[in-house]
Parts: C-alpha cells; sequence; structure tokens
C-alpha cells in the first residue's frame, strides 16, 4: 500500500445528485465520519485495489518457477506478429 501524506493541501469537488449526496451522507453516519472522510478512506482504498496488480503480485512456489521456466525460454520467432508490428497503423 503506498504511503500518504496526510497534510491536507489539495481540494477536490463533486458534483452529485441529490439522490448521490443522501446516500453518501447516509453511509459516512453508519461509519461515524463526515462525507469528506467517509469519500477519502473509500477513495483511496479503491485507488490502492485498482492499482494494486500493476505494482505487486505474488506467486506460489509453483508459479513462481513457472515465471522463470516462461522468461528463459529462447525468444520464438513470430515472423506474422513482427509483419503486423513493423506495418504502419491507420493513424501512421
Amino acid at each position: 500500500m503506498t504511503t500518504l501524506n496526510l497534510s491536507k493541501t489539495e481540494r477536490i469537488d463533486l458534483r452529485v445528485s441529490s439522490s448521490v449526496k443522501s446516500l453518501l451522507q447516509e453511509a459516512a453516519r453508519a461509519c461515524h465520519k463526515n462525507v469528506s472522510e467517509f469519500l477519502l478512506e473509500a477513495g483511496v482504498i479503491a485507488a490502492n485495489q485498482t492499482l494494486a496488480d500493476r505494482r505487486h503480485f505474488t506467486l506460489n512456489e509453483e508459479q513462481w518457477r513457472a515465471f522463470q521456466e516462461a522468461l528463459d525460454r529462447p525468444v520464438k520467432a513470430r515472423p506474422r506478429l513482427e509483419k503486423l508490428l513493423n506495418e504502419p497503423g491507420v493513424l501512421d
């Protein structure tokens, strides 16, 4: 999990419907927090979960061995893939 700087120097503003605002207020009250605290905590948790698989992954011993074997395998020639990657794209 990322270490966070807890000093509050930035602001984020949101526009929501009245029903969403009511829902967030109710959820915040249920957690004994204000809406800002509730949204900040939920947002940080969601951001960490979203980014977790891009930052860190774990493998058991068997998976680690298979991963290392895959990395150590000689590269196979893929002429069709090489041709595709060297052709100009539609935006080129």
